[in-house]
């Protein structure tokens, strides 16, 4: 037996916090410094238009996955909280497609071909 018990109930009580190690994070932060090249080269090589917004949709998906889940700790959050916040991100995007959509098609039809 211990001579504090109570030092051995507020251990019991404390809720395990699980953090990423300095490595994990720098790596994660050169995947998305990798990522970022990747979109700056992409816009001076001769892509069609659709391919290159494809990529640069997708690889700005993967890099706001892994902002999210790293450097703002969501990976390591409920997983409760990470449900709750799909649907503000699909109401997020969804809004602003709707916002930009129509000045887009309006500056797409103006553009000479």
């Amino acid at each position: 037996m211990s001579a504090h018990p109570e030092a051995l109930d507020t251990e019991a009580i404390e809720p395990l916090h699980v953090v990423g190690t300095t490595r994990l994070f720098v790596m994660v932060w050169v995947a998305l410094l990798g990522l970022t090249v990747v979109e700056v080269g992409l816009a001076y090589e001769r892509v069609p238009v659709n391919v290159m917004l494809t990529i640069l949709i997708g690889l700005s998906l993967i890099k706001s996955a892994l902002i999210i889940s790293y450097f703002m700790h969501l990976r390591f959050e409920r997983l409760g909280l990470f449900i709750l916040l799909i649907p503000v991100m699909v109401f997020c995007i969804s809004m602003m497609l709707l916002v930009f959509f129509p000045d887009s098609v309006r500056l797409m039809n103006m553009r000479p071909h």
